[in-house]
């Protein structure tokens, strides 16, 4: 079954449509974006995430934080995964899974310099973050299983998927009634858009 993963929520309505769809991850933006949330608002709903007891995963979701801030906001909302834009090699990678953290690599349409042994790889539009829709065509798949981003909501999702045999996809604008402001429904209406694809 796809991976889906609805990213950049900040309020509790937003977090329990998606886990009210069984949505497989949730992310938190801790990077500098419209959808930024800080440790202490998003601790209370990874909690509600971990005590929902539902298999979803809370993600944050860094770029251009240092490493020591990523392990600091790990430590305080309790995420136990991460998916990092800018990784600067193995080491780096290495240097979070020593914590004891999931490591995602977050990369862009382009990039063929792999997961520099992350856990996961997760393949972005041209500009990560911007919610562009882009050639999917033109992308050269990932070895192994991995996540689609990158402009995607409930009417091309499904061909997305076609188009690139990705594994898993993560949604944020795609489910935004205006930029940054996530809408319940819209996020139910794309998690059962994807499962429709029987994936």
């Amino acid at each position: 079954m796809t991976f889906i993963k609805v990213c950049g929520l900040r309020n509790a309505e937003s977090v329990d449509a998606a886990l009210g769809r069984g949505v497989d991850a949730i992310g938190f933006v801790f990077a500098d974006s419209v959808r930024h949330i800080d440790a202490d608002d998003a601790a209370p709903l990874i909690q509600r995430i971990i005590d929902s007891g539902k298999a979803t995963e809370p993600i944050g979701v860094f770029k251009g934080n240092p490493t020591e801030e990523i392990l600091d906001i790990a430590k305080r909302t309790g995420l136990r995964t991460v998916q990092v834009h800018d990784l600067t090699g193995p080491e780096h990678v290495q240097q979070l899974r020593d914590a004891g953290l999931t490591v995602i690599r977050a990369i862009v349409a382009g990039d063929t310099t792999g997961t520099f042994g992350a856990d996961r790889l997760l393949v972005d539009g041209t500009v990560a973050g911007s919610g562009d829709t882009w050639d999917w065509s033109s992308i050269t798949a990932p070895t192994g299983e991995w996540i689609l981003a990158g402009g995607l909501d409930l009417h091309n999702v499904a061909d997305a998927l076609a188009a690139t045999g990705a594994a898993g996809v993560d949604v944020s604008s795609g489910v935004e009634s205006t930029r940054g402001v996530k809408d319940s429904a819209l996020i139910e209406q794309f998690i059962d858009a994807v499962r429709a694809v029987g994936r």
